[in-house]
């Protein structure tokens, strides 16, 4: 377990698992549980666990991550690009991107004269995830970033539910996880949450 931090300011955080904004103060000990896709998963002394946003790292005495998109303004948009931006979008919770763990349904582009608009169908592992809102803009922010993209939407969907046979074999396989013949049934303990 790696020494805590203390945070030289105050620092908004948004909650995990339930995506509630709120604000540590000041000298807050912290520990940093994984730095994925931009952002921190830190937990404090009572292990309540909180995502930090990349542009506070310098709360936690660090430099702001940068990221591979920032270089890919002179390329031009592709399908294949879209899907590379979708893998630096993680789960607060596991160390595993949202395509891994098949929560991405579909991804769409569509060229307007403004640009191209980009359409992504996703799901979450649990339908009361309180961290929808956060993935999502997550994924947007993540999407306009790319070469000719005036728009990206991302649409929350729950049907068809995901399930963890949706899930890579290299994303079972970091988690230690054995599924059922990928029947999908029951439920799979994810981040020490029940995932259906």
């Amino acid at each position: 377990m790696a020494d805590p931090i203390h945070l030289t300011r105050d620092c908004a955080v948004i909650a995990v698992p339930s995506g509630q904004r709120q604000t540590l103060p000041k000298g807050t000990a912290v520990r940093i549980v994984q730095q994925r896709g931009g952002a921190f998963t830190v937990s404090n002394e009572i292990h309540a666990i909180f995502r930090i946003a990349a542009e506070d790292a310098d709360t936690l005495g660090l430099a702001t991550p940068t990221e591979p998109l920032d270089q890919n303004q002179q390329e031009t948009l592709t399908e294949s690009l879209v899907w590379d931006a979708l893998k630096t979008v993680y789960d607060p919770e596991l160390p595993v991107n949202i395509v891994e763990l098949g929560l991405v349904y579909s991804v769409g582009i569509t060229p307007t004269p403004a640009g191209n608009n980009i359409a992504v169908r996703m799901a979450m592992t649990s339908p009361g995830c309180g961290m929808s809102n956060v993935l999502k803009a997550d994924v947007e922010g993540k999407l306009l970033r790319l070469p000719q993209v005036a728009e990206a939407q991302v649409e929350v969907v729950f049907d068809p539910p995901w399930s963890p046979s949706r899930m890579s074999e290299a994303a079972r396989l970091q988690l230690g996880m054995e599924l059922d013949g990928g029947s999908g049934s029951g439920f799979v303990q994810i981040g020490g949450i029940p995932r259906f």
